[in-house]
């Protein structure tokens, strides 16, 4: 029988697919979303990374990897969430989600940790399943391929962000240290760069920032709580995994509530990513570093 943890796990992955439609009903522009999405996630973060800073300090060591940290995190939502103004959810959020996969492939580029045949035919796997959404999508969104394209920077910049984020905590800095900084730091980096676009932080109604708070409050609470005390409790493969229900629950909900329906080409483009998604991250937690004595 499975247990609560297993089941509210579940729920988290269902939960994080509600984000995509946040940012439609939002109705204003990716770049404004992403950076309000952002302040409100630092100011959050700030009473808990203060205490955190006290007990491991930024130094010379972890200092660099977390500043370029932030700078990829901005990266990660300026791209993602603009992606959704140019292709549909479906699309854009199964594309985010090979975010396991780039982790994978940089840590065998930049960690030297060699991918098994498992994790190199499950990247095959989702490339193939990204070349069917590409085609399929052809005939969606306003620039579809322009979408997908932002979708993909956001899912490489966000396996930037976790692998920079793993090199500055083994250099002792704790995970609230580092979350707290980094998202800091891409609010910074980002506030003024929708003003250098030509658009304006207040001519948007209430509803509006209701969505964009909203949006802030449920994923960071998930993202960066939840999930990580699932991670403690949890096989991580499980964790994974079920994070994969993200897509599946944000195109069902864009399906009902924004009545938009993806291709058929689309859709099994997909399911074909999805399980090369699978397939890495499972090769991948049964693959481990070989120590050095």
């Amino acid at each position: 029988m499975l247990s609560k943890r297993v089941y509210l796990t579940f729920a988290m992955g269902l939960i994080v697919s509600l984000a995509a439609i946040f940012i439609r009903y939002a109705h204003a522009p990716g770049l404004i979303v992403a950076a309000y999405r952002m302040l409100i996630a630092s100011l959050i973060l700030l009473p808990i990374a203060l205490p955190a800073l006290k007990k491991t300090p930024l130094n010379r060591q972890n200092m660099g990897y977390t500043l370029l940290a932030g700078i990829f995190l901005a990266i990660h939502f300026a791209t993602w969430i603009s992606s959704l103004s140019y292709t549909t959810v479906a699309a854009s959020v199964t594309i985010a989600a090979t975010q396991p996969i780039w982790v994978a492939l940089f840590g065998w580029i930049f960690l030297g940790m060699a991918p098994s045949f498992m994790m190199l035919l499950g990247v095959l796997i989702a490339v193939a399943g990204g070349a069917m959404i590409g085609f399929g999508d052809f005939s969606e969104g306003n620039a579809p391929l322009l979408g997908d394209f932002l979708a993909l920077l956001g899912a490489i910049s966000s396996a930037a962000y976790l692998l920079l984020g793993l090199s500055a905590q083994k250099r002792v800095l704790s995970l609230n240290a580092y979350v707290g900084v980094a998202y800091t730091v891409a609010a910074l980096v980002f506030l003024p760069i929708p003003l250098i676009a030509g658009l304006s932080y207040t001519q948007y109604s209430l509803q509006t920032f209701f969505w964009i708070a909203l949006l802030a409050l449920t994923t960071l609470s998930i993202r960066h709580t939840s999930i990580n005390n699932a991670m403690q409790h949890l096989n991580p493969t499980l964790v994974a995994t079920t994070m994969l229900l993200e897509p599946i629950g944000a195109s069902f909900l864009a399906l009902f509530l924004l009545k938009e329906i993806p291709s058929r080409t689309t859709f099994l483009g997909a399911i074909v990513l999805l399980l090369g998604v699978a397939v890495t991250v499972y090769s991948s937690q049964m693959t481990k570093p070989v120590s050095k004595k």
